[in-house]
């Protein structure tokens, strides 16, 4: 609440307003109002930014899997991408699918409830019809499924669903599981009407074709995983079991490399003349003296201060102390 003026002070604005000091445009303005968005309560956004997010790094991922898994499969070109990441009532997903279509129910522990995966009808017929040995490019018309329809593309949609663990695995280990296949989405009633819903969207380019299949992940399901689902979390757990585990590879690596050491006595510079005329018995002078340490190089850097002595009937030198071992070094 503003606060409120004084009889002296309205009496001074008065008089500042009728001798010209001040003008009505350099009167402070009320500020403005906040802006309020809006909010409906019947369609609350419980995904976050963060959890949208996530899911679509995981499904990106897996849309690469399911690529390589379909073209396998169909012995074709195969190309899945990921379109959307929306949440939705599952009310407007039902309304979204077509009818007839293949409606895979299945759960994935330690997620709780059931987990939608549709698969369009152009897909379905179009799977089946390269299965069964023909070309893919017919034009499909809308029909109710035969048993031998939903049995070949039960299998297809078994691996489908089976590659969700491996693009879940660094997030969460699952354990995907099909508890049914329906055809008709209306009659589908596991969630209520306004159960917000995570949908996946993925456009599969199949020949010249193109058609979509969705995963319909509900809010119950991952509501008890959610703190999994932000990216810098997600990361963070991982990040230091990550780099213990890179540490002791590269370790692993290193250990096996072969690195060539020689222990430097001197230095010392002769002309061509007396290097030509050396014979054996012939005394050199170095610039180190006999009582200080001698520098081990690895390959053509010096690394370590060392004793010359021998080993049995060999030469060889003691380590003693490390070079510049107190010296930090800043790019």
């Amino acid at each position: 609440m503003a606060d409120v003026l004084s009889q002296s002070e309205i009496d001074a604005l008065l008089s500042a307003l009728s001798s010209g000091e001040i003008t009505p445009d350099e009167l402070p303005k009320e500020e403005e109002k906040q802006k309020v968005k809006p909010y409906d309560f019947k369609s609350p956004q419980k995904f976050s930014k963060d959890h949208i997010r996530t899911l679509e790094l995981i499904h990106d991922n897996y849309a690469r899997i399911i690529t390589n898994y379909l073209t396998a499969q169909v012995r074709t070109n195969v190309k899945v991408k990921i379109e959307t990441v929306q949440q939705i009532t599952y009310e407007e997903f039902i309304h979204s699918v077509p009818n007839p279509t293949i409606l895979t129910i299945f759960k994935m522990l330690p997620l709780s409830g059931s987990i939608l995966f549709e698969t369009n009808p152009q897909f379905v017929f179009q799977v089946v019809d390269v299965l069964l040995g023909g070309s893919g490019i017919s034009k499909y018309k809308m029909r109710e499924f035969t048993d031998i329809d939903k049995n070949i593309i039960k299998i297809i949609n078994q691996g489908l669903i089976t590659n969700l663990k491996l693009a879940w695995e660094d997030v969460l280990p699952v354990e995907p599981e099909i508890k049914g296949l329906e055809t008709n989405p209306a009659l589908n009633q596991t969630l209520a009407p306004t159960e917000p819903v995570a949908l996946i969207t993925f456009s599969v380019e199949m020949g010249k074709s193109s058609t979509f299949i969705n995963i319909c992940i509900p809010y119950l399901s991952i509501e008890k995983v959610l703190d999994k689902l932000v990216v810098q979390y997600w990361f963070q757990e991982n990040d230091e079991e990550i780099l213990k585990e890179s540490r002791q590879k590269l370790r692993n690596r290193l250990n096996i490399v072969d690195v060539y050491l020689s222990a430097v006595l001197g230095k010392t510079t002769i002309t061509v003349e007396n290097f030509l005329n050396l014979s054996i018995g012939d005394i050199i002078t170095l610039d180190e003296k006999t009582d200080e340490p001698v520098k081990l190089m690895v390959e053509d850097k010096a690394y370590f201060y060392a004793k010359p002595g021998t080993i049995n009937k060999n030469m060889g030198v003691e380590i003693l102390d490390i070079i510049d071992k107190d010296v930090e070094k800043y790019e």
